[in-house]
């Protein structure tokens, strides 16, 4: 009695005070220590029970085994097998067996779990469960499906545990199929019914597979949902950078009189972070405080830092990381990146030091971050420093990322002939790899070395994109190549079907204006239908005072998009160059266009 009802140091002084002592009794209090948490203390008592001279029964090793779970005692879990082996205990006996598979499981000696559920002489749906649990806590989430397959093929059903894990598992690999399948079967036993658990499972699958609409139909359509249901939903939209969703479903769920979680405001901070919210998240934070949910919870604080430090209120974000009780690696990560981002090179290095003195050692991405801020500096004895330390540290090994921001940090610094080492020692490289030093040769005029960098990525087999010809047309700009330039514009749509970007075609329309040939420039992106090619364009026929080309500009930029102000504002300030004032009537620059000559009106 005292046990089941979790007053366990009361069941133990009374079974310290019985004349005689059983099994039963023993396994009652083994039992009671395991159903609440304490592994080490069921352990313990059965090592007592042991020294009595009392053997355990088959109930006694189920407490055991999930003692062994509970502590992640593989070795102690393994001796009790044996001893369950040698008495014989595991014949037709369901209850021992799910322990045995379970124990196993939550050991994470998987293969161990599935040699006893195949050798079982009886399982159900729980020895089921108790695997497909293990494969998934292992992110083996393959062979949790491939699991779930086989328990069907043997005619077990499936109860609301399997589905939940299976829904989880086909949201970890994006097997939005398989998620689907489940969901119809779920509504044919009508599992859904008054069922939170699965239908949040539901919510994060589809959620996670980037079919917010159906998540959100989900959730509305359940008869409960709670906090982590809410959760689901608003992660799935802070992570496609949906923010204003996000929050919105965040006062829905507010006005439902569902009150936010630390995992919920983590979220939400995430959605201000991916729209620039920051009264938003000023006011969440008031929120956090308020609710005292910032002690020692370091995800929290570092969603908070991560949001203040990507809305540039760098200061706030310092702040912020200073108060934080418990802050790690990542904490300090997201404030030298939100110093770098906006430009404070300064900031980010003193922040790193600062992360050192804290006794915190930089992860890869705090590198990354670091040799950026370097870049922005052109401290290239820090950036040689850091260099040494990824070394020393092994984080080159198939780290393209980190590899990429060394390459770009000594380009940036000018030292070509580093970047260039650095680039062919790197066990793997990208695009972004040689657009680095592609960069670093054209800010240094090498258009020769430029050309070979670009030739030999493509004996690579890695094709250039927009990044890599916008630095050859930048170089040849300044270098004032008309033909060259044009050749390369040309070779990206006629050799790699690729669409010129804003940077590229903005380049060569300076370039062809500087030279007076404004008309090539209409002619050669006369298909493109994308107005801030048109308002470039435009830019560049006030800066030569080209009206008729303007006019042309003008028509197919409104064309394309009748609301764009400053498509408006440069036409006219041509038309203005030329002596005629030119007005758009109506708010939305629609309606009636007249032309002015100055000094004149309508009545003279």
């Amino acid at each position: 009695m005292y046990a089941k009802c979790g007053a366990l140091s009361k069941a133990h002084g009374v079974l310290e005070k019985l004349s005689f002592r059983d099994v039963v009794c023993w396994s009652a209090l083994i039992s009671g220590y395991t159903q609440n948490g304490q592994g080490e203390q069921a352990l313990y008592c059965f090592e007592c029970m042991l020294r009595e001279g009392i053997l355990p029964n088959a109930v006694t090793y189920t407490c055991v085994l999930k003692a062994c779970a509970l502590t992640g005692a593989l070795d102690k879990g393994k001796h009790i097998h044996f001893e369950i082996i040698n008495q014989g205990l595991l014949y037709n006996n369901v209850e021992l067996g799910n322990a045995l598979v379970d124990m196993y499981a939550k050991c994470g000696a998987l293969a161990n779990a599935r040699d006893v559920l195949e050798k079982l002489s009886a399982r159900n749906v729980i020895t089921w469960n108790a695997l497909i649990s293990g494969y998934l806590q292992a992110n083996e989430c393959e062979l949790a499906l491939r699991c779930f397959e086989c328990m069907q093929q043997e005619g077990v059903l499936p109860d609301a545990v399997t589905y939940i894990s299976i829904l989880r598992a086909s949201a970890a690999l994006g097997a939005l199929h398989k998620g689907i399948q489940i969901h119809k079967e779920v509504i044919q036993q009508g599992l859904l019914q008054d069922n939170v658990m699965i239908g949040t499972a539901l919510v994060d699958m589809y959620a996670k597979c980037g079919v917010l609409s159906m998540a959100h139909d989900v959730i509305e359509q359940l008869p409960s949902r709670n906090v982590v249901t809410w959760s689901a939903l608003i992660a799935g939209y802070a992570d496609t950078l949906q923010g204003d969703e996000a929050l919105n479903c965040f006062e829905r769920m507010l006005y439902e009189g569902i009150f936010p979680n630390a995992v919920t405001y983590a979220c939400a901070l995430k959605a201000c972070t991916a729209i620039g919210a920051l009264e938003k998240g000023k006011e969440l934070h008031d929120q956090i405080l308020k609710q005292g949910l910032l002690q020692d919870n370091v995800v929290l604080g570092n969603a908070l830092v991560y949001m203040y430090a990507k809305c540039g209120a760098l200061f706030k974000a310092h702040n912020v990381l200073k108060e934080l009780t418990s802050r790690d690696v990542v904490t300090w990560s997201a404030l030298i990146a939100g110093y770098v981002e906006h430009g404070q090179g300064e900031g980010a290095l003193d922040c790193f030091d600062s992360m050192l003195h804290d006794g915190i050692f930089p992860n890869a991405v705090t590198y990354v971050s670091i040799l950026k801020a370097c870049a922005l500096l052109g401290a290239l004895y820090r950036g040689e420093q850091i260099h040494d330390e990824i070394i020393r540290h092994g984080f080159l090994q198939d780290n393209v990322v980190l590899g990429n921001a060394l390459v770009d940090m000594y380009a940036k610094c000018g030292a070509l002939l580093k970047a260039k080492v650095v680039l062919e020692n790197l066990p793997s490289r990208d695009t972004i790899s040689w657009n680095a030093l592609i960069a670093g040769y054209a800010q240094a005029g090498k258009d020769d070395q430029l050309l070979k960098c670009l030739a030999r990525m493509q004996d690579e087999g890695i094709s250039p994109n927009a990044a890599s010809f916008a630095c050859v047309l930048n170089l040849y700009g300044h270098l004032g190549r008309i033909e060259q330039a044009l050749a390369q514009f040309l070779n990206m749509s006629n050799n790699y079907n690729m669409k010129p970007d804003l940077e590229c075609v903005s380049c060569v329309i300076d370039l062809l204006a500087r030279a007076g040939h404004l008309e090539n420039a209409l002619y050669l992106t006369q298909d493109i239908d994308f107005s801030g090619i048109w308002l470039a364009i435009l830019g560049a026929c006030w800066k030569c005072g080209d009206f008729n080309s303007g006019r042309v500009a003008f028509e197919r930029a409104v064309e394309l998009d009748k609301c764009d102000g400053p498509t408006y504002v440069l036409m006219a300030n041509i038309y203005a160059a030329t002596g005629v004032y030119w007005i758009a009537e109506g708010t939305e620059f629609e309606g009636s266009v007249m032309m002015i000559e100055a000094g004149h009106t309508d009545n003279d």
